[in-house]
């Protein structure tokens, strides 16, 4: 099932309140992360990106943050399997290109790597915690 989104970029002080209540749906109250770990000081110097659905309804959202990290990717369940999470990534991704990125890495929680590895994302070193949930490192070269 693929939608199309509107995916708004722009920075917290125009995101952030579309970004935190994703946020805070899908980590803090789905996932159990503790909200003080949830939202922190990088959110104020990252590109963020919130995908919307057809009914301008927020459903996802992800950060880029200045060294080429992509973080904090997360889809809201009325939206999973959808394409939304794809549109997402390629569109951080793409501007990481655009400012002159030659890679981008991220931290995937490990039930995900096959969603990243699906575009173009390779695994690097050994599975690690945070917040209680299983990771892994992940980079992908242009």
């Amino acid at each position: 099932m693929m939608s199309t989104y509107n995916i708004k970029l722009g920075d917290w002080g125009t995101l952030n309140a579309d970004a935190k209540a994703i946020r805070t749906e899908v980590f803090v109250e789905e996932q159990g992360v503790p909200a003080e770990l949830e939202m922190d000081s990088l959110d104020i110097v990252c590109l963020h990106a919130v995908a919307y659905d057809a009914d301008d309804i927020p459903v996802g959202t992800g950060r880029l943050l200045p060294d080429g990290h992509i973080g904090r990717m997360a889809v809201r369940k009325i939206a999973r399997g959808s394409g939304v999470g794809g549109a997402l990534l390629q569109a951080l991704m793409q501007q990481a290109k655009v400012r002159g990125d030659h890679h981008v890495a991220l931290s995937a929680q490990t039930h995900a790597a096959p969603f990243y590895t699906r575009h173009g994302f390779a695994i690097e070193g050994e599975e690690f915690y945070e917040a209680g949930i299983a990771h892994i490192n992940m980079q992908r070269k242009f």
